[in-house]
């Protein structure tokens, strides 16, 4: 079972960036997909970005992509999430996720074998 601890969130203007990390333990970090998700108020968890085991693939929703990169760094056990030109609609608890199939990043909370205890972004607007 793998433990994955997030860090990097915060309260900020519309406009500005951040970057998450997601700190991983408890099996080869390298071995397997990460995903991103995120959970606003009243609101489903939502799949925002995954990224291979190696690093060499990654998939954003659409409402991310061109202003949030993912990426990971094997030899520091922690994916990252970059997120840029951040707006009110980015408000969400945010959650690191590894899959029960190890080589596909979970898109869906029912394909997640593990979770972190989420960290919290706010933006205002």
């Amino acid at each position: 079972q793998v433990q994955l601890v997030e860090s990097g969130g915060g309260l900020l203007q519309a406009g500005g960036s951040l970057r998450l990390s997601c700190a991983a333990s408890g099996r080869t970090f390298s071995s397997f997909a990460i995903s991103w998700f995120r959970q606003a108020p009243g609101k489903e968890r939502e799949f925002v970005a995954g990224i291979s085991w190696g690093g060499g693939s990654t998939d954003y929703a659409d409402s991310v992509k061109g202003r949030f990169t993912i990426s990971r760094n094997n030899a520091k056990n922690t994916a990252y999430l970059q997120m840029n030109s951040l707006n009110a609609e980015d408000t969400a608890v945010y959650y690191c996720a590894a899959p029960r199939d190890a080589y596909v990043w979970p898109k869906v909370a029912e394909a997640v074998g593990s979770w972190g205890q989420g960290t919290q972004v706010t933006v205002s607007s």
